[in-house]
């Protein structure tokens, strides 16, 4: 992966967290950072498609445990083809 240096300006109280959660973890608090500007970047995304873009055909019952696993299965086969 590659990374890019850039500035930001953080709250003190921010940073003494951040300082403290990178000590007890035995990790750089760059890292910390890294982690959190992940986990807010990946929340804000906005995606090209629907979560659930399809639609399946049922009974209209609820399917058991196995049903549901045997659908998903099915569909991603056939998504990957």
């Amino acid at each position: 992966m590659s990374m890019k240096r850039t500035n930001v300006h953080a709250d003190s109280g921010d940073l003494a967290i951040i300082k403290e959660a990178a000590k007890r973890r035995g990790i750089g608090e760059a890292e910390i950072i890294r982690q959190g500007i992940h986990l807010v970047a990946t929340m804000n995304r906005v995606w090209d498609e629907p979560l659930f873009s399809r639609t399946f055909e049922g009974s209209g019952r609820t399917l058991s445990k196995p049903e549901v696993g045997d659908t998903v299965a099915d569909a991603v086969r056939c998504a990957q083809h």
